[in-house]
């Protein structure tokens, strides 16, 4: 199974299996193995009859480059068609990904005019020489990158390539590359076009795209945001990790872009919200056996650490419903004794959290009365 995966150069454009042109008819597109992949939900909800058809599908291509294109709807498509559309120059070969009423919407949701000229059409499904001539170009990507990747290097360029897009005619080829500053990639275009006989086209790409592109596995063991669902980039700043008591420690917090983790923002509304209720970080706290500043919190459960001036090597967990009336005794010129009468006491353990005696088990052996 896993040398079938290998081998699988389609699985970037969501195929399961490589093409065939013998059983070029069965459908190969699953939606699971696409990056963004699309759920139609609309599928088995029935359109007013007084509405026009949608006559535009989204066809997917390499990774997560996906488009939306316009047909006659004398053609009959469905999801899992392979096909030919229209491209600059020559055309171009997907897979449609999305059709119905559902295109609709996602066009209205990224605000595309239906009515707009630039939006290209789909010229037909592929035929036997199209699918030929689009298996013999991408099974050739993978070599394609790794020989430009020599040639920037031998014309000292510091960019990387990080993936390469051939065209389904194979006529163009689309270089997505990073880099720190820019580049003058005049003469890489002319070396690139003279050693690969084609048209060639540059896009630079951040970072966080290149890792969207290629994909992975985050450090919460699950597929990464970028590469499944998460389209649009936030700045994600330190400042963010201290609201949310993070460490600051690079390692943890990066990515595999190597940049700050996108999920840092996911949860930051809400503590925001939750940090309303927290006293200031400066506010000191005046008991009977001393004046005690705070040293660390937690927002979630709402437990706050002070420590007394003259005592900071040892801090007492309070809750924040204990602080709020200490902080109100003080206003009223009124100290507490001391701050361990407040002390948050440590929940006690369930037997499942904690060691599990005789009695516990012999629990299960009793008759029933």
């Amino acid at each position: 199974m896993e040398n079938d995966i290998n081998k699988n150069t389609f699985l970037s454009r969501g195929c399961y299996k490589q093409p065939d042109i013998s059983d070029i008819g069965n459908n190969i597109y699953s939606y699971k193995c696409c990056k963004f992949p699309d759920f139609d939900w609309l599928k088995n909800i029935q359109i007013p009859a007084n509405q026009d058809p949608i006559d535009f599908v989204e066809v997917r291509f390499k990774n997560s480059k996906k488009e939306f294109f316009k047909y006659s709807t004398e053609i009959d498509l469905t999801v899992g068609d392979i096909v030919a559309v229209e491209s600059s120059p020559g055309h171009d070969i997907g897979i449609i990904s999305m059709t119905g009423e559902i295109v609709r919407l996602q066009m209205k949701k990224k605000n595309i005019d239906p009515q707009s000229e630039e939006i290209k059409k789909v010229y037909r499904r592929a035929r036997l020489t199209d699918i030929e001539k689009w298996i013999s170009a991408v099974e050739s990507e993978d070599k394609i990158m790794y020989d430009s990747r020599k040639i920037t290097g031998d014309l000292n360029l510091e960019m990387k390539i990080n993936d390469v897009e051939y065209q389904g005619d194979g006529t163009k080829a689309i270089f997505y590359y990073t880099a720190k500053e820019r580049i003058d990639f005049r003469e890489l275009i002319k070396v690139l076009a003279e050693t690969f006989k084609m048209r060639i086209e540059m896009r630079q790409i951040g970072v966080r795209q290149e890792a969207s592109r290629l994909g992975g596995i985050g450090s919460c063991g699950r597929e990464l945001c970028c590469s499944t669902w998460l389209s649009n980039f936030k700045s994600v700043s330190t400042s963010s990790a201290r609201t949310q008591q993070l460490s600051l420690n690079p390692q943890k917090l990066a990515g595999q872009c190597g940049k700050l983790k996108c999920c840092i923002n996911f949860e930051q509304d809400n503590y925001f919200e939750v940090l309303k209720d927290f006293p200031d970080s400066n506010t000191v706290l005046d008991t009977k056996k001393g004046k005690a500043k705070l040293q660390k919190i937690d927002v979630l459960k709402k437990i706050l650490w002070y420590s007394y001036l003259n005592e900071e090597s040892k801090s007492y967990a309070i809750s924040l419903k204990n602080v709020q009336k200490i902080i109100n005794l003080n206003e009223k010129n009124k100290k507490p004794e001391s701050l361990e009468s407040f002390v948050k006491q440590p929940e006690k353990k369930t037997d499942f959290e904690g060691s599990v005696g005789q009695d516990d088990i012999n629990r299960f052996n009793k008759k029933r009365q």
